[in-house]
């Protein structure tokens, strides 16, 4: 059982580093790439499905004109602890092509699944700066009222449009020119944390020696109650003593003592 339960351990703790890995090459990604200048989204996506972990978080320059009516929330996005939405408004570029801008967060309704209004996006030519972010998977058997949908799954989104849409990854909104009046609220930057994995690692480790301490103890234990009636259980326990040697007979005793026995007897 020890040796099963640090196995398990090992496993775990292994599991662990590589979230700690994980974790460390994403504030890898947004030291490199959040602050950065906005470039075109041609130079870091040259197809409409590429992507790399590399350009994650890299903000691209966009002109287009905003696809009001085709406008779609992202359900089950709590933001500080309230329920709400995020908005999608796609943005047909000025070569045809569509981009999903994720345009931020708003709150549900009072009355309603739905939000009680939505903040809408600027009309005619607009310039966007967004964030790169990979699409989400699918989530199965979830399902979502009309203009609504489970998860941010590009490919679905893209055959909903019917039009040519990039699919490897959609932009939080940073900045729109011209500005409107209102708009929903912006995500919430991402944290230079590589979060406790590291930690949790090292104590998985730990506890797998504890595994072969409780080992040893109850071995302890057992040796002690085993010898609960010496003097001194932890002692080792005495030699076994030699039997003792039966008393000779008439034909082997010598003359000595068949003399001494008739003189006891007298």
């Amino acid at each position: 059982m020890a040796i099963v339960f640090a196995i398990a351990c090992a496993l775990l703790s292994r599991w662990q580093f590589a979230r700690n890995d994980e974790a460390r090459i994403e504030v890898e990604h947004i030291e490199a790439n959040y602050d950065a200048d906005p470039v075109a989204i041609a130079s870091v996506l040259p197809a409409l499905d590429a992507w790399s972990e590399g350009v994650k978080w890299t903000p691209v320059s966009l002109r287009g004109t905003y696809l009001v009516d085709e406008q779609l929330l992202v359900r089950n996005r709590p933001y500080n602890g309230s329920p709400g939405f995020e908005v999608l408004t796609p943005l047909r570029l000025d070569d045809g092509d569509v981009f999903v801008v994720d345009r931020g967060w708003v709150p549900s309704g009072n009355a309603q699944d739905a939000p009680d209004a939505v903040p809408a996006p600027p009309g005619g030519e607009v310039t966007v700066v967004a964030r790169l972010k990979q699409g989400e998977p699918e989530l199965a058997g979830r399902t979502a009222p009309a203009g609504q949908i489970p998860t941010i799954e590009l490919d679905d989104i893209a055959t909903a449009l019917g039009r040519d849409t990039y699919t490897g990854a959609y932009g939080l909104l940073d900045s729109e020119d011209p500005a409107p009046a209102t708009r929903p609220l912006p995500a919430p930057e991402p944290a230079l944390d590589e979060g406790p994995h590291l930690s949790y690692a090292i104590q998985w480790i730990v506890f797998a020696l504890f595994g072969f301490f409780g080992l040893g103890y109850a071995l302890r234990t057992e040796y002690r109650a085993r010898r609960a009636d010496a003097a001194d259980p932890d002692a080792p326990p005495a030699a076994p003593r030699r039997p003792r040697r039966p008393p000779r007979t008439g034909r082997d005793r010598s003359d000595a003592e068949i003399e001494d026995e008739l003189l006891d007897a007298r």
